[in-house]
């Protein structure tokens, strides 16, 4: 059976992890096709939006540490975990923020380590009720990787930041919510049909000008007021150009609504 499930349904690609068994710790296969997937969905237009799921009661309980690629024929070196660290969790979480389509979380189950900070990565989270979120790297006598430290940051600020990862408590979807870190809370049953109805929604959107936003939104922490002007300036002389901003102006002047072609 397929670790990833993948499907594209009505301009969704559905990314779903399938080790319900394990959680759905992650693996380095799966992390691997995920990586792939992402970028395939950048590239393919008829690709407008994209979920990020899991079957079972976990939504990724972590990296899974007895998987992986084969180790180096030798004893390990300073600079080999620092390596295995940038090739592995960082370009993992890298890929869901570099992607091109919006990106939904829709987390089901627990979501740990890695898990974790694959869901705040996305850019819009949609948890279950009974969903909790860990930063469990201390329990484990280690720093956050796979972005962490970048992300949490950046979604709650330095001090609820350092709470999370100081003690690695559980983190249940409505404090989380409260928090920031998750846009909506539902009920188990109600998942997959709000985080289809968000998904298809993009979908109809303009897709380039969605691009463009992500794009603009995820470098702003990090400029300067006169840098993110001239990005933003630049990004609408690309939008106007796309045949969506031409629908969209032509649709209010003839007061309709607009019909998005993703182009």
């Amino acid at each position: 059976m397929a670790e990833v499930l993948h499907t594209v349904e009505n301009g969704v690609a559905w990314i779903t992890l399938n080790r319900p068994e394990a959680m759905n710790a992650l693996t380095w296969d799966q992390r691997e096709r995920i990586i792939t997937l992402l970028a395939d969905a950048s590239a393919d237009p008829q690709v407008r939006a994209v979920v990020v799921t899991a079957t079972g009661r976990g939504f990724c309980a972590g990296a899974d540490l007895r998987g992986g690629p084969p180790a180096p024929a030798r004893e390990r070196v300073t600079g080999d975990v620092a390596r295995m660290i940038r090739q592995g969790a960082q370009r993992f979480i890298g890929a869901v923020l570099d992607c091109e389509k919006p990106v939904i979380a829709a987390v089901n189950g627990t979501a740990a380590g890695i898990g974790a900070h694959l869901a705040f990565a996305c850019d819009l989270v949609l948890a279950a009720e009974s969903v909790t979120f860990v930063e469990v790297f201390v329990r484990r006598g280690i720093v956050p990787d796979g972005g962490g430290a970048y992300l949490l940051p950046r979604l709650v600020g330095p001090q609820r930041a350092k709470e999370l990862m100081f003690f690695g408590d559980a983190l249940p979807a409505a404090e989380a919510r409260a928090m920031g870190l998750v846009n909506r809370v539902v009920p188990a049953e109600d998942l997959e049909k709000t985080a289809r109805e968000w998904a298809e929604r993009l979908a109809q959107g303009p897709t380039r000008a969605l691009a463009l936003t992500k794009q603009l939104v995820n470098s702003s922490l990090e400029s300067d007021r006169r840098t993110a002007f001239a990005a933003e300036a630049a990004a609408q002389e690309l939008c106007m150009t796309s045949r969506d901003a031409q629908e969209g102006v032509a649709a209010f002047v003839e007061r309709r609504r607009p019909t998005y072609e993703g182009r």
